[in-house]
């Protein structure tokens, strides 16, 4: 049944996906995709601040973010959209964003198992050299009917 599908088109999925539910109320924007990465980016908003006084976007909207870039990674390496629940979510970061600074995220997805992906990546500001924050995440894949799938 699976080969009666047609192939599977990540960036399409994605311009689906950041019009609705969650990523549409952030505002995410797809950047692009390869082999095994995903990139969004995360437009400066005023409601996405976390302290009004410092127009610096909060940290939460930033992991939401990146959660969804692993996501995508997932998909890509994996070359088809399936469910997948995030088991582990490590955010560490090394300074705040910019004032008034959209935050771009990128994530990879360098290990697939049978029930597990592991994810590794980051966002910035600009400069990919000089990151606002790192990641890393373990994700479990959830079994779904292979008919039921976003094209």
């Amino acid at each position: 049944m699976a080969s009666e599908l047609p192939p599977f088109d990540l960036a399409k999925t994605a311009r689906f996906l950041m019009r609705h539910g969650h990523p549409a109320k952030l505002g995410m924007k797809y950047r692009g995709h390869g082999a095994d990465w995903a990139e969004l980016e995360l437009p400066w908003r005023a409601d996405l601040v976390g302290q009004v006084e410092s127009e610096i976007l909060a940290s939460g909207p930033i992991i939401s973010m990146l959660d969804m870039a692993s996501g995508m990674s997932i998909w890509a390496k994996h070359e088809t959209f399936a469910p997948v629940a995030t088991l582990d979510l490590r955010v560490d970061y090394q300074r705040p964003a910019r004032e008034r600074s959209p935050v771009i995220g990128r994530a990879e997805c360098f290990r697939l198992t049978k029930s597990a992906a592991f994810v590794r990546g980051f966002a910035h500001d600009g400069n990919p050299e000089d990151t606002v924050a790192t990641m890393s995440g373990t994700f479990m894949a959830i079994e779904m009917d292979p008919l039921i799938v976003w094209q």
